[in-house]
């Protein structure tokens, strides 16, 4: 395991999936924890997704161990910039290629905010 600048608390400030922004109240309610290797994310205090992470400069690749996604390997991209951190999600499967979402696109983009690390 190894500490990554990615590591810490991040909680959404907007998010769309297929084209369609998420509701505020989710937003609220939810965050991800990167730390060394493995990420959790949680809903009002559940988990509800976690497992494992690698990277490179702008990818990421997840591997979900448990919840409801346990067993697919979600590819991704990201932008880093002081504590804001935009990940585009391929829930497809397929490694997405820009920062944007369109209806049936199968792309979740997250721009969070770091609140600890």
């Amino acid at each position: 395991m190894s500490t990554t600048t990615l590591d810490g608390t991040w909680l959404p400030v907007r998010a769309e999936l297929d084209g369609d922004l998420a509701p505020a109240l989710a937003l609220e309610r939810m965050q991800l924890v990167l730390a060394a290797d493995a990420y959790t994310v949680s809903f009002a205090g559940a988990v509800h997704d976690s497992g494992s992470f690698i990277h490179t400069t702008d990818t990421l690749t997840l591997t979900a161990k448990k919840g409801e996604h346990a067993g697919r390997v979600v590819p991704a991209i990201y932008q880093l910039a002081g504590n804001r951190l935009r990940i585009c999600y391929a829930l497809d499967g397929v490694a997405p290629t820009e920062f944007a979402t369109s209806p049936h696109s199968q792309r979740y983009l997250v721009t969070y905010r770091r609140q600890s690390t």
